[in-house]
């Protein structure tokens, strides 16, 4: 099914179609919850959003113990209570992570103006009143679980919340604050295992919103988890970890999965050996390591270790992680939940997707070192015989590998359970005198999902957008947020979105129009589909 979405559409009475709410959006209540709000901690108070008076806020709840001195590189811990009335009209400082330089665009550092290592607190907007039982959407935010921030206000969740749904946004450590393994700490562990303290952080903010999220007007048995990049990582790591389970009930990945690129768990073994080398690199030459001396080392110390020696990726320790996401799923071992999983055209643009392949000779050489005897199969599927080809080839191949194939991936593999996936392939190019050099990048689904055009100051969050992003973006935040009420985000006057079916290889092809499309770059995944295979069985 075809909907055009140009703005002539729009005048021909299209958008009379889609501009009507899904049946999930509620009316703003008369009241919604506020000051009075009693969560296990204590009281709170909010204040009214700024961009929707409707609206209450609760910014910087804590949902665990501050992570310092003994309890850095431990499990998180139940947050202490408070006396009087919490004020929760600022958000708390971003985790502890490295500064990114004012000249280096990325989306991911906007908005963090304040670090601190105690830093596990959650945001939340809502428009029900307490005894509502309104569903729940939880963002888990992107940065390669190295940098990021909840509060961005790219993330902010007036608009959805003025849809009917209650909104929370979570913090979780970072980098080596959040990742780090070592066997060290893994001996002093009661399961044997280290690193997964980000994943541990983000568990334990699920558990708080079931224990809580009623108080704000949230029904905790209709809780989405959804998530971008390294935020899909991560909901694809609560899919897979058996401490999550039931403590949500559908998800959405947008552009991440972590079968088998630079998302995926890694071995114990291999993670502990990268914390040891960055724990020698920690304390100085010839010290012994120890547990006193790591905890003991101040943020700023931690953060002006080498970059490379920083591992920022999930650990198999047997405990969070049984075993490898891939193999998890493919036991159908996975939660059982319905999923939105999907990627962008044109996800590389913005992240040096053509570095090391500046020119047809380099291409050819970085080739070959990264595929190896799957070299001559990618140059096949990515052929290129100019300098500008081999660019466009090795931006391409990237986009697949890391994001396209992934998610086609975790849509195939909700075929070993009973709940349904659905793809979606996003094109549209957001409108800007730089559109045709950046297409459809990274990060450029999430202002349309929040339905938050303009409030923010990033120039990849901000684009020149017109009545078709506007109208488009309806539609989404209407897929989302009927995914979190019904776990189907389908509803009268949307496209209609089918359940992907692996013979039917076909997704909701978002762009200028919105169709469903068979094959969307099929034969480019299928070859990722024997290189991971490949991988997986050894053969490199």
């Amino acid at each position: 099914m075809m909907r055009n979405l140009t703005a002539g559409a729009v005048a021909t009475g299209l958008a009379l179609v889609f501009v009507l709410l899904p049946a999930t959006t509620a009316p703003a209540a008369a009241q919604p919850a506020g000051a009075g709000v009693t969560v296990e901690g204590g009281q709170l108070a909010g204040a009214l959003s700024p961009l929707g008076e409707e609206v209450m806020v609760y910014r910087g709840v804590p949902f665990a113990a501050p992570p310092v001195g003994e309890l850095r590189w431990r499990p998180p811990q139940p947050a202490a209570a408070w006396e009087g009335v919490r004020d929760a009209t600022e958000a708390a400082p971003a985790c502890i992570q490295n500064e990114i330089p004012a000249e280096v665009q990325t989306f991911y550092n906007a908005g963090v103006d304040r670090m601190s290592e105690d830093c596990l607190y959650l945001n939340v907007w809502t428009a029900a009143e307490a005894d509502d039982s309104a569903p729940v959407m939880v963002w888990i935010h992107g940065g390669g679980l190295a940098i990021g921030n909840s509060a961005d206000i790219t993330y902010d969740g007036t608009r959805l919340a003025q849809r009917g749904v209650v909104v929370v946004t979570i913090n979780y450590r970072l980098a080596a604050l959040g990742y780090l393994a070592h066997p060290l700490l893994s001996a002093e562990s009661e399961q044997g295992a280290s690193g997964n303290y980000g994943t541990l952080d983000q568990v334990a903010a699920l558990g708080w919103i079931q224990r809580n999220i009623a108080a704000f007007g949230g029904d905790p048995s209709r809780v989405l988890i959804f998530g971008e990049s390294a935020g899909s990582w991560s909901v694809n790591h609560m899919m897979a970890t058996p401490l999550a389970r039931g403590l949500f009930h559908a998800a959405i990945g947008e552009s991440g999965g972590s079968f088998g690129s630079m998302g995926r768990a890694q071995a114990k073994a291999d993670i502990e050996a990268a914390g040891e080398r960055f724990v020698e690199a920690l304390l100085g030459d010839g010290a012994t390591p120890s547990l006193e001396a790591m905890r003991a080392a101040s943020p700023d110390e931690i953060l002006a270790v080498a970059p490379e020696l920083v591992v920022s990726a999930a650990t198999v320790d047997g405990w969070v992680f049984p075993d490898t996401v891939y193999n998890i799923f493919a036991a159908g071992e996975q939660h059982d939940v319905p999923v939105i999983v999907g990627s962008n055209a044109d996800e590389m643009s913005i992240l040096g997707g053509t570095a090391g392949a500046e020119t047809l000779e380099q291409f050819r050489e970085t080739t070959r070192a990264q595929y190896g005897e799957h070299a001559d199969a990618f140059f096949e599927t990515f052929p290129a015989s100019t300098d500008e080809e081999a660019q466009q080839a090795f931006m391409d191949g990237g986009t697949d590998a890391t994001f396209g194939w992934e998610m086609r991936t975790w849509a195939r593999l909700m075929e070993t359970v009973s709940s349904p996936a659905y793809l979606y392939f996003f094109s549209r190019i957001p409108p800007a005198p730089d559109a045709e050099l950046y297409g459809a990048y990274h990060t450029a689904e999430i202002p349309y999902v929040f339905d938050n055009f303009g409030v923010s100051p990033h120039p990849y969050a901000n684009r020149d957008y017109t009545d078709t992003d506007r109208l488009l973006s309806d539609i989404l935040a209407s897929y989302w947020v009927n995914m979190a009420a019904t776990g189907n985000p389908n509803s009268e006057g949307l496209p209609e979105w089918p359940a992907y079916d692996p013979e039917e290889d076909a997704a909701l092809h978002i762009g200028d129009t919105i169709e469903v499309e068979q094959g969307i770059r099929k034969e480019r995944l299928d070859f990722f589909d024997r290189y991971y295979a490949a991988q997986r069985e050894g053969n490199n």
